[in-house]
């Protein structure tokens, strides 16, 4: 069974990145259908895969992850307008069959991503 996961990591502070709310879409034609807006956990993972199953389809996904409102609130200062503040990731779903994990590791001043496992 397919399925889309991610967690998100705090590279500032060396730890799980928790409560990051994250959005994610489907690129339908030329329009972006938003799925669902979760939150990570304590682990910085979301509870449940973003999508499983016959939820997951081949096509192009966007993940929108609200980094900066995680910083600020970690009492980090940052510049106005944030260096970095909305991470948003666009990922191909090619076999839907298959589990694509997407790890976000940013800090305020960079991000990196790649497909785990």
């Amino acid at each position: 069974m397919g399925r889309l996961s991610t967690h998100v990591l705090d590279t500032a502070h060396g730890e799980p990145a928790a409560g990051v709310d994250v959005t994610l879409s489907r690129l339908d034609g030329a329009t972006w259908q938003q799925l669902k807006r979760v939150r990570t956990n304590a682990d910085g993972r979301t509870d449940e895969p973003l999508l499983s199953g016959d939820a997951l389809a081949a096509g192009v996904y966007r993940l929108e992850f609200a980094m900066g409102e995680h910083f600020r609130r970690r009492g980090m200062k940052l510049g106005e307008p944030a260096f970095v503040d909305h991470v948003v990731l666009q990922v191909g779903i090619a076999d839907a069959a298959a589990h694509y994990h997407v790890p976000l590791l940013a800090s305020p001043w960079s991000y990196s991503t790649y497909r785990g496992s």
